[in-house]
């Protein structure tokens, strides 16, 4: 009885364990999308039907296993009382339980063991004696070795680039954008007056207009695992990569994105946060000004104006606004709490988004109008291999940053 006690434990915490990774697995995913502010995608969908039927299937075998324990162990339970009861009936006490129900009762015993009394001897022996150490280290083949908590995975997936400006379908292998880059003219009629000017020609000029153009970019990786490891790994393997093939592609495609910013060849805006006069705030504050001025000169106010800043230059913008608001303060400032991948806080009014995507020193203004993202995620791919008993899967996805007016992005030059 002891032994199938034991193989249902194991079973039950085998069962549990996978359960908890599962339920791990999905609120990783549910936390992915809601971070990004967005639906779940066709693939995160798909994932979490799997995960949901495996989750199902758990419960049940776990269900069946602890009733089957239940029914055992009440019965085991009740053949030993029945037993006991007997013996009791019988003036016995059951074997191995030595009980003296009087201090009286141990010195006689103490004293028949002293004359030779073998059965007295007896009883002193197993009611005195000391007991043996036993340690884990005496037990190694029963002592578990447990894998517990989330797996330790230090990696933020988050593209705060890719959402302010909005990823748009893929629609097609090639595509274009009508931009225009000529307009129409209007000026007044002549110089000399409303007599003299009268039948004068107005001025006239065509427009003319362009197209930007933009093809697919295929981001992806795939792993070729041993089925070996998906079954006996403990979190589960498979589960871990394909994550962590999402994970990748997002910070891929967050750096595409942050690159084709940065290659706008715009002019850039210079701050020194150690000037000759006046303070370093008022530095900042005066280049987010000149950068908004050329930023609203190439978009003509269409689009939101935004501050884009790699990791690096936090401890840069951020003691200079703290969250502390004196009717003098160039923002509602930033909170070293919210310095993570996305909105930081706010300078000279302009909104302050940190990317892991960006480089270290880059920064930048712009308009989210000035750049467009068009994404088409395929998801995981896989096929088994029964040859090498492995699975190769896949993570994939179209994307492709387009720049539609590089001059609405101003590089920042901090120093």
């Amino acid at each position: 009885m002891s032994v199938a006690t034991g193989s249902n434990d194991i079973m039950i915490r085998r069962l549990e364990q996978e359960f908890e990774e599962k339920q791990t697995f999905a609120n990783g995913l549910l936390e992915r999308a809601n971070a990004a502010s967005r639906d779940l995608t066709t693939n995160e969908r798909e994932q979490l039907a799997e995960i949901r039927g495996r989750m199902t299937d758990l419960q049940g075998q776990m269900d069946d296993v602890n009733q089957t324990f239940k029914i055992a162990y009440e019965t085991h339970n009740r053949g030993r009382e029945i037993g006991q009861e007997i013996e009791k009936l019988k003036g016995r006490k059951p074997e191995g339980e030595i009980e003296y129900r009087s201090s009286g009762a141990y010195i006689v015993d103490a004293y028949k063991a002293h004359m030779g009394d073998r059965e007295a001897t007896g009883r002193m022996e197993s009611y005195e004696r000391a007991a043996a150490h036993q340690k884990t280290t005496d037990n190694p083949g029963i002592v578990p070795d447990p894998v517990v908590g989330e797996l330790i995975n230090y990696v933020d997936a988050q593209r705060p680039l890719i959402q302010i400006l909005g990823p748009r379908p893929i629609p097609g292998a090639t595509w274009s954008r009508p931009r225009v880059t000529q307009h129409t003219q209007v000026a007044k009629q002549g110089a000399a007056g409303l007599a003299a000017d009268q039948k004068t020609e107005l001025v006239s000029q065509k427009m003319v207009i362009g197209k930007l153009t933009a093809e697919v970019v295929t981001y992806g990786g795939y792993v070729n695992v041993a089925r070996q490891n998906i079954d006996f790994s403990n979190p589960q393997a498979f589960d871990i990569i394909v994550g962590d093939l999402a994970d990748q592609y997002a910070i891929e495609t967050e750096a595409a994105t942050a690159d084709a910013i940065m290659a706008s060849g715009t002019t850039a805006v210079g701050i020194d946060t150690t000037p000759a006069t006046g303070t370093a705030q008022e530095a900042i504050a005066r280049g987010l000004w000149t950068a908004a001025g050329s930023v609203y000169a190439a978009t003509k106010g269409r689009g939101r104006v935004v501050l884009v800043m790699s990791p690096d230059l936090l401890g840069t913008f951020g003691p200079l606004f703290a969250p502390i608001n004196p009717q003098n303060a160039f923002g509602s400032g930033f909170s070293a709490a919210s310095f993570s991948q996305g909105v930081v806080g706010q300078a000279a009014g302009v909104t302050a988004i940190m990317s892991a995507g960006l480089s270290t020193g880059e920064a930048a203004v712009l308009s989210t109008a000035a750049v467009e993202v068009y994404e088409q995620r395929i998801g995981t791919l896989q096929v088994v291999e029964p040859s090498v008993l492995g699975v190769q899967v896949a993570y994939a996805g179209y994307f492709t940053p387009m720049m539609i007016t590089a001059a609405a992005v101003v590089p920042l030059t901090v120093t």
